[in-house]
């Protein structure tokens, strides 16, 4: 089976290089937020869906709960698995093909960590195994960008110098995804690697959360928990349950 664009730039050193400067008060302010509006129990069982490197679970474990994280990313999974304890656990796995079955009491899919597959029923088969993952009286908590705003902001050319290397980025939206070619040169060698996103719009979520038997509790727009707005909401943060 031919490799995807995520399993080729999640696993690639470079991947982390673009995106140092990732903030993570900023995570740490989503998750306490996250955290005091659905008011888990102490020990609560929380899955880290795509968990990268682990920041968010590393810290949901600070706060008391018993978490597992789970990425595609052989390498993001090695790094990860060095914060393992007692109640914290990483694995390598496809979020579409989940082995859990009633176990979590919140499922997470943080920083826009979904809509890389080409067909809606491959999103679809992931939502219906993040709900199977989830008690019956579980929570699915997915953060997107908001695709409005992104698509009318879209900085089409950028280039981004970090550790010595000259990242060049070229951003458009084609065929209902929005795409970002990565080139640059690294010790003589050129590198091209890309990201394509889907621009799934809340519609969009709604639609498939009816087929995969979840629905929607909450909308946030942003980090502080703010009402969603479609125009101006920088995030698409979606608080759902079991149908």
């Amino acid at each position: 089976m031919q490799r995807k664009w995520f399993q080729y730039w999640f696993n690639s050193p470079f991947y982390h290089v673009l995106y140092s400067q990732r903030d993570d008060a900023e995570a740490e302010f989503l998750i306490d937020n996250l955290s005091a509006y659905l008011r888990p129990q102490a020990g609560s069982r929380i899955l880290d869906i795509a968990c990268g490197r682990g920041r968010h679970a590393v810290y949901l474990h600070k706060k008391g709960y018993d978490v597992t994280g789970i990425d595609l990313s052989e390498q993001n999974i090695r790094y990860a698995q060095q914060f393992e304890q007692k109640t914290l656990h990483f694995f390598v796995h496809d979020m579409r093909r989940l082995a859990f079955i009633n176990y979590f009491d919140i499922a997470l899919n943080m920083f826009t960590s979904f809509g890389y597959f080409e067909s809606e029923k491959d999103h679809v088969n992931a939502l219906k195994a993040f709900r199977k993952g989830l008690k019956t009286d579980g929570t699915l908590v997915i953060d997107y960008f908001n695709t409005q705003k992104i698509v009318s902001n879209l900085t089409h050319q950028e280039i981004k110098t970090l550790e010595g290397i000259e990242f060049h980025l070229h951003k458009f939206v084609s065929g209902g995804k929005i795409i970002k070619h990565i080139n640059f040169e690294h010790r003589g060698k050129a590198y091209a690697f890309e990201e394509r996103v889907q621009a799934f719009t809340l519609t969009d979520f709604e639609r498939m959360f009816e087929k995969s038997g979840l629905q929607i509790a909450a909308t946030f727009g942003s980090y502080a928990l703010e009402p969603y707005d479609e125009i101006h909401s920088d995030r698409l943060i979606l608080i759902c349950k079991k149908a």
